[in-house]
């Protein structure tokens, strides 16, 4: 409402919260500082007790020798950081690729009709067959079988072939994550799709897909982080990468320090792909409501 001409408009007081507004506030924040302070307090008191409880072992000081000498480490590390930096390429390749073919799969399994029978029996198939073979398995078997065969024109390099293994697993798996979000969206939405005139290849491009990979975001990053670890076993094949450059430091130096070396780095390489998908879970809302979606496809 505005003011008649000549009049001017009386200035509002500024908003100030009442007393029992603030003596709520102030419990509030005493409640935070005390929690806070009983946190930092229990986590110091258990972290004393475990490294108390480790330092008083009878064999601690051969073990901080063995495993935890600072020379070594420092000698190790870039090496081991030139093989992580392989690891991290091979993750990010085989990411792209596993999206790529695990997509292709659950579409595949989706398909309605008898003329599409054969691709959903050879999905299906796929599915049950990678997902029950151990992926060190499949590394072996396709490590070491498939230079055996001799081809003209196929690769024998160690990483690519550990690639191929890590793609070969990874996409049964993400394929069920996908399958479980493109049947989690409700056949009224599709139908409402059709009957505005969409095909179904449009419907499943511009409605479908979209809602089916917001919802399964987090579980996909779960997925990014186990192949982030899992990129490791590659070195089971010959591949120099952080797993094998700690196995040759650790056998120049006579200490296993180089393979603690190697751990903290995939810890560190993780964390921050773990934080991020703990975030987008929380945004989505998926640890509640969509948790029961995710296990279709996330079991192992």
């Amino acid at each position: 409402m505005t003011a008649p001409a000549g009049h001017a408009v009386p200035a509002q007081a500024p908003w100030t919260p009442s007393p029992v507004q603030r003596e709520r506030d102030a419990y509030r924040r005493a409640r935070a500082r005390r929690s806070t302070l009983a946190a930092l307090v229990s986590t110091v008191a258990l972290t004393a007790v475990v490294v108390l409880g480790v330092r008083a072992a009878p064999g601690w000081p051969r073990v901080q020798a063995s495993f935890l000498d600072p020379e070594v480490a420092l000698a190790s590390l870039p090496r081991v950081l030139e093989g992580l930096w392989l690891n991290v390429r091979v993750m990010a390749v085989c990411a792209v690729v596993i999206v790529v073919v695990a997509l292709g799969l659950a579409l595949a399994r989706t398909l309605h009709g008898p003329v599409f029978l054969p691709l959903r029996l050879l999905a299906t198939a796929y599915v049950d067959v990678f997902r029950g073979l151990p992926l060190i398995l499949v590394l072996l078997l396709v490590g070491f079988g498939v230079p055996g065969l001799r081809l003209q024109g196929v690769p024998t390099s160690a990483v690519v072939l550990g690639g191929v293994a890590l793609v070969l697993t990874y996409s049964a798996y993400v394929a069920e994550v996908f399958r479980a979000g493109i049947e989690s969206v409700h056949p009224s939405q599709v139908a409402a799709a059709r009957s505005l005139g969409l095909t179904r290849g449009q419907t499943l491009r511009h409605v479908v897909l979209p809602q089916a990979v917001r919802r399964v975001v987090p579980p996909l990053l779960n997925d990014l982080v186990s192949l982030s670890k899992d990129s490791g076993l590659i070195s089971i094949l010959g591949a120099v990468d952080a797993v094998r450059a700690a196995q040759i430091a650790t056998a120049t130096h006579a200490n296993f320090t180089p393979y603690v070396v190697a751990g903290v780095l995939f810890v560190l390489l993780t964390i921050p792909l773990t934080r991020l998908t703990d975030v987008l879970a929380r945004r989505s809302g998926w640890l509640g409501a969509q948790s029961g979606l995710a296990g279709a496809g996330a079991l192992r």
